[in-house]
């Protein structure tokens, strides 16, 4: 008996998700798939089908009410039941083209924040490059760079074929003190 006091109590204690209207399982709907059916509400009311569609149905509408085809004349003159669709029409969309818009805008932003990010990250990595750079330029101050090595090697086979003509020209065959005799 003590336990199930506890028990009482704890739950009591703590607090819980309460949902202050319970709905049948028929009237729940997923804000998602709500959001997803503004949006195709949103792209569809904004296509030139739908307005080319809009078009045609409202000229029927206008030719069958003043001309009477088939004694069909619903809706006279002022065309009342014609504004009252548009009235609703206009009255539905409204908030479900918002509601597109503020699903698009919280895209957007999302998309914006993953930018920045992606940008903040780009830049750290090419602060880090620049700093490697810079590390690397300074140590290679200290190295001989590949135009020296070539200033040099250059200078160095010049002298060499300067002194093979030069023993070729020699008459007794003399070999100078900078070559080596054949082994």
């Amino acid at each position: 008996m003590a336990e199930a006091n506890r028990r009482d109590e704890d739950r009591l204690s703590t607090p819980g998700r309460r949902s202050s209207i319970i709905r049948p399982r028929w009237l729940r709907f997923d804000e998602d798939w709500f959001g997803r059916f503004a949006e195709w509400i949103a792209r569809t009311m904004g296509s030139p089908g739908f307005l080319m569609g809009m078009t045609v149905l409202v000229f029927l509408w206008i030719l069958l009410n003043v001309v009477g085809i088939f004694g069909w004349k619903w809706d006279p003159y002022p065309f009342i039941l014609l504004n009252l669709a548009f009235s609703t029409q206009a009255s539905y969309s409204a908030p479900l083209i918002l509601l597109a818009q503020n699903r698009q805008e919280d895209r957007d932003r999302l998309s914006l924040d993953e930018d920045r990010r992606v940008a903040g990250q780009s830049r750290a990595d090419m602060d880090f490059l620049a700093r490697e750079i810079a590390a690397l330029r300074t140590n290679m101050g200290e190295l001989s760079t590949r135009d020296f090595v070539r200033g040099e090697l250059r200078d160095q086979l010049r002298d060499l074929l300067a002194e093979i003509e030069a023993a070729d020209e020699r008459p007794d065959g003399e070999i100078s003190p900078t070559q080596s005799e054949p082994a």
